[in-house]
């Protein structure tokens, strides 16, 4: 497992990959099955497609309920920007346009598997940590430095759990 974090205040980044023994086909199932994703996840307790949509498609849009020990529970409906199965799929959260964060799986044929990459930005648009900000500008590097950490930690959870789900005979 690998990853990354730019550092960039304006949009920090997390990025994280791994190698699976499993063919893009068998790995974008999963990836792009936002009502199976809360089982690989820690945050997102639920998700389902809106307005009619019953799978990934450009432009379709999902509900995330999300919980969080310190930020509690809310919910953002995240809209699809990127579906190329099986190489990419990717969702900005609230605004397309300036979203409180965009999420992005890309998938490459590598070795006889795939590698699996998962990367995400924070804004430009508003979000919980925003609000965290204006209530306490003074701390606002240790808020960003801490909620990053807790993302990438996510990230490579969630690579870890697809990489079994995908590896392991159901």
């Amino acid at each position: 497992m690998a990853w990354t974090g730019a550092r960039d205040p304006d949009a920090p980044t997390a990025e994280a990959s791994t190698w699976i023994s499993a063919t893009a086909d068998q790995i974008w199932q999963v990836v792009s099955d936002v009502e199976l994703m809360p089982t690989l996840s820690g945050e997102l307790q639920s998700a389902t497609w809106c307005d009619g949509a019953d799978g990934p498609g450009l432009g379709h849009k999902f509900i995330g309920h999300n919980k969080h020990e310190t930020m509690g529970e809310w919910s953002t409906t995240s809209h699809v920007v990127e579906c190329d199965p099986p190489r990419v799929f990717a969702w900005a959260v609230q605004d397309p346009a300036n979203p409180s964060a965009t999420w992005r799986f890309t998938l490459e044929p590598a070795d006889g598997g795939t590698t699996l990459r998962q990367w995400m930005r924070m804004g430009p648009g508003p979000s919980g940590v925003s609000i965290a900000i204006e209530q306490m500008p003074e701390v606002e590097q240790k808020i960003v430095f801490v909620r990053m950490r807790e993302l990438e930690n996510s990230i490579i959870n969630t690579l870890a759990a697809i990489k079994e789900r995908t590896e392991s005979p159901q």
